[in-house]
């Protein structure tokens, strides 16, 4: 009867030990990476008027990599900015993203090539068809609801840098 109850226990721990390490290892919002907040807005220079925008730079692959993962939530008038070295064709997905985005694709002049929402936790690929130098997240809906489309430029240092090179 004591071996039993012996048997009994110790699975009972191995359980809790398997358990506890695995809520451990489940990422959450605190493994998110918080960028700082660049000091000079990014406008958005639409048909109906500019939208401005708080960035964080995300401008090292780490960082383009680390991007909004994790994130639960954003201010609607907070992004995130992808600086790449040169114009090429870029591609994303949203997993471990639990928040919805949209994704501006932006050539290398600032121009906005398309927009695609960002669904979710999706592994599914979001690309623009086309090379770009920056792609701008911000929460899903904004692009719209701000009256943001193809075409329209964006103005930022981190922009305007990416201008002259290649």
């Amino acid at each position: 009867m004591a071996h039993r109850n012996w048997l009994t226990a110790g699975a009972l721990c191995a359980v809790i030990v398997f358990a506890a390490c695995f809520i451990a290892a489940k990422p959450s919002s605190a493994d998110a990476m918080l960028l700082p907040i660049d000091r000079t807005p990014l406008v958005v220079s639409t048909g109906s008027g500019e939208r401005s925008f708080s960035i964080e730079i995300a401008d090292t692959s780490a960082e383009r990599e680390a991007g909004l993962m994790f994130r639960q939530t954003m201010a609607e008038d907070h992004g995130m900015l992808f600086v790449f070295e040169r114009t090429d064709e870029v591609d994303f997905w949203m997993k471990n993203t639990p928040m919805a985005l949209d994704l501006i694709f932006v050539g290398q002049d600032g121009r906005i090539k398309a927009i695609k929402r960002g669904e979710p936790e999706s592994e599914a690929i979001i690309s623009p068809g086309q090379p770009v130098r920056f792609v701008l997240e911000l929460k899903a809906g904004t692009a719209a609801r701000d009256g943001i489309k193809e075409g329209d430029l964006l103005r930022h240092p981190a922009i305007a840098a990416g201008a002259g090179s290649n």
